[in-house]
């Protein structure tokens, strides 16, 4: 079976459980990604969670950020209302889950191969990047921060930040000079709500990206514990990645261009493109 028929065969099977949150982040639930590679009992599958956690550990990479559990409220037969765990897991954690699954069931060869082949191509080299058009970039720098905005917010709510519109504020500010998100979109001349990470070029998203990446970090690294000092953090933060620009002659983020079509205006071309290529 070729890799196109395999990723034909996994697309009707692995991504018709797969969830998006607000944020455009993909997540598989792994209740349901048991029953799809036909595990009957949640404790043996389980068994091959932990292992697959254990090679991520290996690997260096979030076990948090690749599992993290939720817990689940069911109504059983009995009418009786129990909390179920399960986990969200992402693609990376889906290939792990298949390289540890049982060998002998044909289910799991395919997902071994669809996710690898799926986790691969959400992979890209310097050169690969480099080659990219400007638009190009800013849609894979945005998925970035999707992503990691996302990731930041887990850590922020665990570090006792409530008020995220006053958190993200803090980390603008910072990096912006004193901007707040509506400030920046005012200079922008966005409509009301738009999302200005969405009309960014790449060089901002890559500015803002690092910040978002480094205030996670140390809010992990400082263990902090209330919104404040998780506030204050985002700050200090931004205004050091603004120091760093400016230390090494690069343009402050104001000062970069918007570009003519947001990150959405792009997205709608090229879904519009794909359908008409299929």
């Amino acid at each position: 079976m070729s890799e196109k028929e395999i990723e034909k065969i996994g697309e009707s099977i692995f991504e018709s459980i797969k969830h998006v949150d607000e944020y455009g982040n993909e997540y598989w639930f792994a209740r349901e990604l048991m029953k799809i590679l036909e595990y009957n009992k949640w404790e043996n599958f389980e068994k091959v969670i932990n292992k697959s956690i254990e090679s991520c550990k290996n690997s260096g990479i979030s076990t948090f950020d690749c599992f993290p559990d939720v817990r689940k409220s069911i109504i059983t037969g009995k009418g009786k209302e129990t909390i179920i765990k399960d986990y969200k897991l992402t693609r990376y954690a889906c290939y792990l889950i298949a390289q540890n699954g049982d060998p002998r069931k044909e289910v799991i060869a395919l997902a071994q191969t669809y996710f690898a082949v799926q986790t691969r191509k959400q992979e890209l080299s310097e050169k690969e990047y480099l080659a990219l058009t400007e638009d190009e970039k800013r849609l894979y720098q945005r998925d970035l921060t999707r992503k990691g905005n996302y990731s930041l917010n887990q850590t922020a709510k665990k570090a006792g930040v409530k008020d995220f519109a006053k958190f993200h504020n803090s980390g603008y500010k910072g990096l912006y000079n004193g901007e707040t998100a509506d400030d920046i979109a005012k200079r922008k001349g966005l409509r009301y709500r738009e999302d200005i990470l969405d009309n960014m070029c790449s060089e901002e998203l890559i500015a803002n990206l690092f910040r978002i990446s480094q205030t996670e970090q140390k809010l992990k690294r400082d263990k902090t514990n209330n919104e404040p000092e998780a506030c204050d953090t985002h700050y200090i933060v931004g205004k050091q990645v603004r120091k760093a620009i400016e230390e090494i002659g690069g343009t402050m983020p104001e000062d970069l261009p918007t570009p003519d079509k947001s990150i959405k205006e792009l997205e709608k071309e090229k879904n519009i493109l794909k359908l008409t290529e299929e």
